[in-house]
């Protein structure tokens, strides 16, 4: 067999480019997923992640203040109900003084540990249904999952200068769940927490990770498989919160 008439090599398919995949997460998930399986990087939806929650952080602490959220906070706490106006002053003080900081600190920190540790949860329950995947992928999945609070970031900083900054909740600033339309100082915090947790950027996060899932683990799990993944630990992570909400409200 000449040169001439050797077979050539299959041409291997293209990858995304970067931007591609940042916007195909919300138009094409299931064609940017696969690309996210076949080069699981992250760095860039991470930190994209990271400055939209620095920005809704900032421009709250500027716009609305901390000093009126931490109030808020007092306001529907039985424990804060129970001191003195002097003992309530002094740690509305206090908080203030130091959250600003710690949320900052909180966002740069907390994201990529958030991410880590959901992970290696998704990638051990994967490995229970004896699906093929790496940590590198799922944390990828996860970053790229991420790219929906840029979406709710935004909405975010818009209602926070529509409403009334007396009236704006940063716990649940867009009404997308059945929390929003609830009275958080006569509510039961449990029902409260749980009904601010079936959110519809949830919801969709959730989908998402398990198109990940899937794009990642390719033939040995099926869709509702990879979805139940991630189902399950969400949701034991919601009653948790909601449980401790209940409990030290």
């Amino acid at each position: 067999m000449t040169p001439e008439t050797l077979p050539s090599p299959e041409a291997q398919p293209s990858g995304m480019s970067e931007f591609s995949r940042l916007t195909g997460v919300l138009f094409e998930p299931g064609k940017t997923f696969e690309d996210v399986a076949r080069k699981p990087t992250f760095l860039v939806p991470l930190v994209i992640v990271i400055l939209c929650a620095l920005a809704v952080t900032i421009t709250f602490s500027q716009h609305v203040g901390w000093d009126r959220f931490i109030r808020q906070q007092f306001e529907t706490s039985s424990r804060a109900a129970q001191m003195s106006a002097e003992q309530r002053e002094a740690a509305i003080a206090m908080q203030a003084k130091f959250t600003p900081a710690f949320s900052l600190v909180g966002i740069i920190v907390g994201i990529p540990i958030y991410y880590t540790v959901a992970a290696a949860v998704l990638l051990g329950v994967m490995a229970i249904m004896s699906a093929k995947v790496k940590f590198k992928q799922v944390f990828a999945v996860m970053a790229y999952a991420g790219i929906i609070g840029v979406v709710s970031s935004a909405l975010t900083i818009i209602v926070m200068f529509i409403k009334n900054p007396d009236q704006f909740n940063l716990q649940n600033p867009l009404a997308f769940n059945p929390g929003a339309f609830m009275d958080p100082t006569t509510s039961s915090k449990f029902v409260y927490s749980l009904a601010s947790s079936l959110d519809l950027f949830s919801i969709w996060s959730i989908i998402l990770i398990a198109i990940g899932l899937k794009a990642a683990a390719g033939k040995s799990v099926s869709f509702g498989g990879a979805l139940t993944a991630v189902i399950i630990p969400w949701a034991i992570f919601v009653l948790g919160k909601s449980a401790l909400a209940g409990a030290f409200s």
